[in-house]
């Protein structure tokens, strides 16, 4: 990768990390699941009138929609609303990274190296370290929603990897289609149309959420997104994609600075060997080799 390029990966990772403040700005004043719906929905309107429909197959389309949008978020809303600290959120969200390895060898029927059967095993011994310490705290249900939301987002990388679209970008925003409305159900259902008919009647107070949510829409997915989908484009996913292991770094970080986050020893010495972990687990040794010989100058993209 070229400078410029690291920098751009490193810059999408600050963003990506801040976005877990702004969904933690959000979830203080509309209720999780009605705060799913709105997010997808402010981007669903535009993208239906202004983008092209990817060529790729309905059920990818749909599957990578309800895996990536609709219920890793609700999952992931559902559990820092009810109580996971907005550090340790963006930590184990990374599961979605060993997740989409071992979806990937059971129905998919990928091989598994012991470099990533390594890296899986890491990454599954620090959630464990953490669920535990969670669990001595009354606080281990919103670790597990958080889990789900990061094994939906491997689902959804499947479908994304099985419609192989020829304009991720497009895909992606496409995949904003699908959400809206099993959000606002589910929202009707558990959350009722009085808590979401306050939340917008009372908006004038809740201005820090709606800054919020409007950080998630515009920098956290169209912004990130569309330069993650760039730097994807024109360099091999192996270089781009441990890049993402800078996201907890940045969350945690942020959520201490600015939140008063304080994790115990155990949480940090946990996330350490997770990030270690995903790391192993979603990356090929090609990578490490590659870093001591010259690499031939990859064609540019048009």
């Amino acid at each position: 990768m070229p400078p410029r390029d690291r920098l751009l990966a490193a810059f999408v990772a600050v963003v990506w990390g801040c976005n877990f403040l702004a969904i933690h700005a959000t979830l203080t004043h509309f209720p999780p699941l009605f705060a799913g719906a709105l997010r997808f929905l402010v981007i669903a309107v535009p993208t239906v009138l202004l983008i092209p429909r990817p060529k790729v197959k309905a059920r990818w389309l749909i599957g990578y929609g309800l895996g990536f949008g609709t219920f890793q978020f609700a999952f992931l809303f559902v559990g820092m609303y009810s109580g996971m600290p907005t550090g340790l959120a963006s930590l184990v969200l990374q599961s979605s990274a060993p997740f989409t390895v071992l979806l990937g060898a059971v129905l998919l029927r990928e091989r598994l190296s012991r470099r990533q059967l390594t890296g899986i095993a890491l990454a599954v011994v620090g959630m464990a370290a953490i669920a535990w310490q969670r669990a001595e705290y009354a606080a281990l249900l919103p670790v597990i929603l958080t889990l789900l939301g990061g094994l939906s987002w491997a689902a959804g990388n499947l479908c994304s990897r099985q419609a192989k679209p020829d304009n991720p970008l497009h895909f992606t925003l496409w995949m904003s289609v699908v959400p809206p409305l099993p959000m606002f159900a589910l929202s009707l259902v558990f959350e009722g149309p009085g808590r979401q008919w306050q939340s917008l009647a009372t908006i004038d107070d809740g201005w820090i959420a709606v800054a919020g949510l409007g950080y998630i829409v515009l920098l956290g997915t169209v912004l990130g997104s569309g330069i993650w989908t760039t730097l994807m484009r024109r360099n091999p996913a192996s270089s781009v994609a441990p890049f993402s292991l800078l996201v907890p770094v940045v969350g945690m970080t942020l959520s201490f600075l600015l939140l008063g986050e304080r994790p115990t020893t155990v949480e940090i010495a946990a996330a350490v060997v997770v990030v270690t972990g995903v790391f192993l687990g979603s990356t090929t040794a090609r990578l490490v080799r590659g870093r001591n010989r010259p690499r031939e100058p990859e064609p540019a993209v048009t």
